[in-house]
């Protein structure tokens, strides 16, 4: 058995999302090799190599790779599909729209957004917005997956893998980039960061939401926030944790004025150590909370800065 993973990347630098996947197809059993695919990747490649557990890198460089777009990109995955018996995908916006469209291709079902490998044939993954988990048991000869990597730690560095230009596939033309707009923000990326400070509906209003900052400045946070504060208007789209967010598993996770919906728990209850921060004690933020702290969070707030 060999299993794939698809690198995300920026054609710069390799996404530590890649890292987590890595960890999950080297717990599938047997070889783990990383595809590239990109234009003027290089950097990238060696990123991947250095992977511990990887034992190949492939490289697909190609002008009409620079923007990944989905199609072209699953189009390469399926011109080597049939050397592997795992295809993993990180479960981000870039793997979510690659591997549906590989195992549409190869006619196989995917299995999305496991959180444990029980055996090369066997997965666990979360159902009802985290409240059980189902176990798949695949019988399709390619198994295409996709991995979230808070379920999996990263893999460490320090490997030294071979890295093997592929043959590149023409480009489809099903589609052509557009343009992007990427939010820029001094503090670090939110599915990246070790510290998240995360706000709720109970800010009151957007203008609140700076009182959260200095506490975010101290810790070198990202800052997040609930479904119910991104639909208020509070904040922008890609602060949102939660089932509809994004999935976050920090060392350290501040939830300030959130009520802890099951939506928006499924986002960050693998976070290893949670505070809460609420004036109602019975929000069922505090059930998961390993520290609670039920006030006014107008006053506790600056005064947590105050003693930081």
């Amino acid at each position: 058995m060999t299993a794939l993973v698809i690198a995300e990347h920026d054609n710069a630098s390799l996404k530590s999302s890649t890292a987590h996947a890595v960890t999950a197809a080297a717990q599938c059993g047997g070889e783990v090799h990383i595809l590239v695919v990109g234009q003027s990747c290089g950097a990238v490649a060696v990123a991947a190599a250095q992977l511990a557990g990887v034992a190949k890198v492939l490289v697909a460089d190609a002008v009409y790779f620079a923007d990944g777009l989905a199609e072209n990109v699953a189009a390469q995955v399926l011109a080597i599909a049939k050397d592997y018996s795992h295809i993993l995908a990180p479960a981000t916006a870039y793997g979510k729209n690659i591997a549906p469209r590989v195992a549409a291709k190869l006619d196989v079902g995917q299995i999305s957004e496991i959180t444990k490998v029980d055996a090369p044939d066997t997965f666990e993954r979360p159902i009802y917005a985290g409240n059980a988990i189902a176990t798949v048991q695949s019988i399709d000869p390619i198994k295409v997956i996709t991995v979230r990597t808070t379920g999996f730690d990263a893999a460490a560095s320090g490997g030294n893998a071979a890295i093997e230009a592929l043959p590149v596939v023409p480009d489809c033309g099903k589609s052509a980039f557009v343009s992007r707009e990427v939010a820029k923000s001094d503090r670090p990326e939110l599915t990246a960061a070790k510290i998240i400070v995360s706000g709720g509906r109970g800010m009151g209003s957007g203008e609140n939401f700076k009182i959260l900052e200095p506490l975010a400045d101290k810790l070198n946070a990202a800052m997040g926030a609930s479904r119910a504060a991104v639909d208020a208007g509070y904040v922008p789209n890609d602060w949102q944790v939660g089932q509809t967010g994004k999935i976050v598993a920090p060392q350290l996770y501040i939830a300030v004025g959130i009520s802890g919906a099951i939506q928006h728990l499924a986002g960050m209850k693998d976070s290893k150590t949670i505070v809460a921060i609420n004036k109602d004690a019975e929000a069922p933020i505090f059930a998961v909370a390993d520290y609670g702290i039920v006030g006014d969070l107008f006053e506790i707030v600056p005064q947590l800065v105050d003693a930081l």
